[in-house]
C-alpha cells in the first residue's frame, strides 16, 4: 500500500500506520516518535526503547548522511521500511594561521588526562533509562547572547580542531543554569582539563544534555532534575577564553544541535 504523509503543525503523519514523527529532518536535529501498541521501532540498526505510551527518539549528528531510514516490526513479524530525506548544512569552517605549535600539539600528559576524562564523559551519555523527558518541549538553560553554535569549525597551521558541538551562551560568573528538560543526574565533575566543570543530564532513551566551563554544580550524581531547577552556575572554567555556558545534547554518541530544540533565543 502506498503511503501517504503530510506535514502539519511541524508533526509528521502516517495514518496507515498511526506513526507520528515531529523534529527537525537534519543534520544535528531530533526526532520524537510514536508508534500504536504493538508496533516496534529500529533506527541505525538499533531497536529503538519506546516508553509505555508508544514514544521513541533518534537523533542526526553533525555529518548525517542525506537519507535516513526508520523501520517498523509490526506484531505480525513484516517489516516496513520508511525512508526520509536529512537536510544537508553548511558549517562556520575557519582556517587560522601562524597558532604556536604547542596549540595544535599540546602536552601528551594533557593528551591522557583528557581522553580519560572524555571516556567518563562518554560512559555517563551510553545509558537507555527508561525515562520520558526527552518528549517535553526543551527551554533554554540559560538566556543571553549566544557566542558559538553548534557545527563551526576551525584549521589551525591546516590541523582541523574538533568541531564546536554546543551552544555558547555568555553570561557572567555566578549566573544560575536551570534545566532545558527533566532528567537524572549521570556526571558531576569539578574540573576536566577542556570543559572544566561538567555536568550531565540524561533525559532518556539515550538523549542528554552536558553543560560545560561551569564555576559551581548545585546538584548531585543520581539527583532526579526537573525542568527549569536551578542546577549550575555560569564559569570560566577548563579551556574557555572567557564566561559563558556551554551546552551540548547527544542521543548516544550522535551530537544533536541544542538550538533546534528550543524556541529562538529571547531578546529581552
Amino acid at each position: 500500500m502506498k503511503i501517504i504523509f503530510a506535514l502539519l503543525f511541524g508533526l509528521w503523519i502516517l495514518p496507515a500506520h498511526a506513526l507520528e514523527l515531529r523534529g527537525e529532518w537534519q543534520q544535528g536535529g531530533l526526532i520524537v516518535g510514536k508508534v500504536p501498541a504493538g508496533v516496534q521501532v529500529e533506527y541505525a540498526g538499533k531497536k529503538l526503547q519506546l516508553s509505555p505510551a508508544g514514544e521513541f527518539v533518534f537523533g542526526f549528528g553533525r555529518d548525517a548522511k542525506p537519507q535516513a531510514t526508520l523501520v517498523l516490526i509490526h506484531a505480525d513479524g513484516q517489516r516496513e521500511e520508511q525512508r526520509f530525506p536529512i537536510k544537508q548544512r553548511k558549517y562556520n569552517i575557519q582556517k587560522v594561521t601562524g597558532v604556536p605549535q604547542q596549540t595544535v600539539e599540546p602536552d601528551p600528559a594533557q593528551v591522557e588526562r583528557a581522553r580519560r576524562e572524555a571516556q567518563m564523559a562518554a560512559d555517563a551519555r551510553k545509558g537507555d533509562l527508561p525515562l520520558t523527558f526527552f518528549a517535553q518541549k526543551f527551554q533554554w538553560p540559560l538566556i543571553g547572547p549566544v557566542t558559538g553554535v553548534y557545527g563551526s569549525q576551525r584549521f589551525y597551521n591546516g590541523v582541523p580542531n574538533s568541531p564546536h558541538y554546543g551552544v555558547d551562551v555568555a553570561k557572567p560568573v555566578g549566573t544560575i543554569v536551570v534545566a532545558p528538560a527533566g532528567g537524572i543526574v549521570t556526571l558531576v565533575h569539578p574540573d576536566m582539563f577542556f570543559s572544566g566543570g561538567t555536568l550531565i543530564i540524561d533525559h532518556g532513551h539515550g538523549l542528554s544534555s552536558t553543560f560545560i566551563h561551569l564555576s559551581e554544580i548545585l546538584v548531585k550524581k543520581g539527583d532526579q532534575i526537573t525542568q527549569g531547577q536551578a542546577i549550575a552556575k555560569v564559569g570560566k572554567t577548563g579551556r574557555a577564553t572567557g564566561a559563558h555556558l556551554d551546552w551540548r545534547m547527544n542521543w548516544f554518541e550522535e551530537r544533536i544541535d541544542p538550538q533546534l530544540l528550543v524556541d529562538p533565543m529571547p531578546t529581552k
